[in-house]
């Protein structure tokens, strides 16, 4: 689409406890209004961008963008998704003008009207990084029961947005929803995909002469972002997808 300039910019974690989610933001140059641009963003992303503390709005400082929030009642702000409103920027502290919704210019917030036809920032943030240190099967179990899955990392973008998450971690490496079969001797991914796209450390990817010992999972070093094979004993943090 000629008239969509994405820039995949702004990459910040937030974190509370032992999960940080990692949230990426898309800068779109197309012109529209509140409700068009929400229906954009959800199509092609996650929401309309939502702003939660000040290094948000570090990483936000943008002219004349539409952002998540919505007026829901005469005194009620609430954002796009649901989240509910922990921070706010208004210009000289004023939320209570007369737009329904809101834009950012230089960092402070402003009332518009919802017709009104702007640019926008949408953003996803469906990786979290779990900072406890778990063995695989504890990590694989952990994610299913609190989130989807471990993330599989079968292409290049989403080992991309592994390696801006995993900076927040505490350990060296990280578990990842790759395991290896003895029975077959392949490695696969726990959603089902095979592993097409590769980026091995070398010599990771042919070191599981031990099957009898313990079976090997993978994981991906916080340090170079390459893929090692370790025993599935080992406790490490680990990376789920967001429900």
């Amino acid at each position: 689409m000629t008239q969509t300039l994405y820039f995949s910019v702004l990459l910040i974690t937030l974190c509370s406890l032992s999960e940080c989610i990692q949230r990426r933001y898309h800068h779109i140059n197309m012109m529209m209004n509140w409700t068009e641009a929400q229906k954009y963003c959800r199509e092609n992303y996650a929401d309309l961008a939502t702003v939660n503390n000040i290094n948000d709005m570090k990483q936000l400082i943008e002219s004349n963008v539409l952002i998540g929030l919505y007026r829901s009642s005469v005194y009620k702000w609430k954002w796009s998704l649901g989240d509910p409103v922990k921070y706010t920027n208004w210009y000289n502290g004023d939320s209570n003008g007369s737009g329904q919704c809101v834009y950012m210019r230089n960092g402070s917030w402003y009332h518009q009207d919802c017709n009104m036809k702007i640019r926008f920032i949408c953003y996803n943030d469906n990786l979290i990084l779990i900072q406890m240190n778990l063995s695989w099967s504890e990590a694989l179990r952990y994610c299913r029961e609190n989130h989807v899955d471990l993330v599989s990392v079968d292409s290049e973008k989403i080992q991309f947005m592994v390696t801006d998450v995993i900076n927040e971690s505490s350990t060296d490496a990280v578990w990842m929803g790759l395991r290896h079969s003895c029975a077959v001797g392949l490695w696969f991914w726990v959603n089902g995909e095979m592993v097409c796209y590769q980026n091995w450390a070398p010599g990771n990817e042919t070191a599981v002469d031990d099957c009898d010992r313990e079976v090997k999972s993978g994981a991906v070093q916080s340090g170079d972002h390459c893929w090692i094979s370790l025993p599935q004993s080992y406790k490490l943090n680990f990376i789920c997808i967001r429900k």
